[in-house]
């Protein structure tokens, strides 16, 4: 839960200082003045109680005060939202005995600090010209633009090649699904490519945020890769959650993948003991697995979430809901003869596409 607390932190952070802001305009500013600086953004009692010295001041931000303040000795308080500047000039005395990586002076201080207050830090190096980030126990350097846009590239041509491969795993699970004959591997190679697109995902947006303005094609084209994603993982889960541990849930499960790292996400044993099955030999190939039908239900147009759960309820199987005639799917609640219709012939389109797809 820390771990989330300062990811979530540092993107926030990341997103304060992105290009385009005055805080980056502010830190840029001090960079080409070849100036160091210590930037505290947060103030209260904690901040209070380790600054001595300097002076206050409350004056709204702006970034040549803040290149000016940077040319004096010691750290500059600013408020949480970074929009007024508290205190300059002061010297900042952590905890001695908090834990360092760091060797310099100032960003020694900038690491304890992030520590003990649980501010973001930022530290800008005269000698080294770079500006980095403390948050918690994480250190960030931001890099120049256009290495960052560089990273983010690459890594969109990853997602879509991660994308293609889902797309055709999610395929052929369908078309095995509506014949009854998923494998343990089957699922766990979707589960895989699901969690890769997830990671990919997560690192290209931090990409965006670090781009501030800069970013936003890129945002585009991320979201228009990932889109329906993260709803076919969850409804994936789902479908399976009941053949494996049943003290699982979906959220779990998705912990559990996330938590795999990238060694044991490419073991598809791995990836399906997370959704709490038992692999034993070469039961990957033979152990089959029967869906709940969450995820092809969600496919038929205009059917309420509330009735696709009615009808997994009522039916128990995707099999069993697959054979259903009209007759037996109007016995489940709020399903009329026109709703039981269009139940009927979406599961046979998504029956024959699906078919057609794996094999022509």
């Amino acid at each position: 839960m820390v771990e989330r607390k300062d990811d979530d932190l540092l993107r926030e952070t990341l997103a304060a200082v992105a290009p385009g802001t005055d805080l980056r305009d502010g830190l840029e500013r001090i960079l080409r003045g070849r100036t160091g600086a210590l930037i505290v953004l947060g103030n209260d009692r904690t901040v209070d109680s380790i600054s001595t010295g300097g002076f206050e001041l409350d004056v709204e931000f702006s970034a040549t005060r803040l290149r000016e303040l940077a040319k004096m000795d010691g750290a500059i308080v600013l408020s949480r939202d970074g929009s007024r500047i508290v205190r300059a000039a002061s010297q900042l005395a952590p905890d001695r005995t908090i834990e360092t990586r760091e060797s310099g002076t100032r960003h020694r201080t900038a690491e304890r600090t992030a520590k003990q207050t649980a501010y973001p830090v930022i530290s800008v190096s005269q000698s080294m010209s770079i500006i980095a980030l403390y948050v918690g126990s994480t250190r960030h350097v931001l890099e120049e633009r256009i290495q960052i846009q560089a990273q983010a590239n690459q890594a969109l041509q990853t997602l879509e090649r991660y994308r293609a491969r889902l797309d055709e795993v999610g395929a052929s699970l369908s078309a095995l699904e509506i014949e009854d004959l998923v494998t343990v591997r089957d699922l766990a190679s979707v589960l895989q490519r699901l969690e890769m697109v997830r990671r990919i995902s997560d690192e290209i947006e931090q990409y965006v945020v670090e781009l501030g303005i800069d970013g936003r094609l890129i945002g585009l084209q991320l979201e228009e890769l990932t889109g329906g994603v993260a709803r076919e993982r969850e409804l994936v889960v789902r479908d399976y959650i009941g053949a494996g541990d049943s003290d699982r849930t979906t959220t779990t499960v998705q912990e559990a993948l996330a938590a795999l790292d990238s060694t044991e996400l490419l073991d598809l044993a791995a990836v399906a003991r997370c959704l709490g099955l038992t692999v034993i030999g070469d039961g990957m190939d033979h152990q089959q697995l029967s869906p709940s039908g969450y995820r092809l239900l969600h496919r038929i147009p205009r059917l309420p979430g509330a009735i696709v759960d009615r009808l997994v309820a009522h039916f128990g199987s995707f099999q069993t809901l697959l054979s259903a005639g009209l007759d037996e799917l109007m016995e489940v609640d709020g399903v009329g003869e026109a709703r039981a219709r269009a139940v009927r012939e979406g599961l046979s389109r998504l029956a024959e596409s699906s078919i057609l797809e794996r094999y022509i």
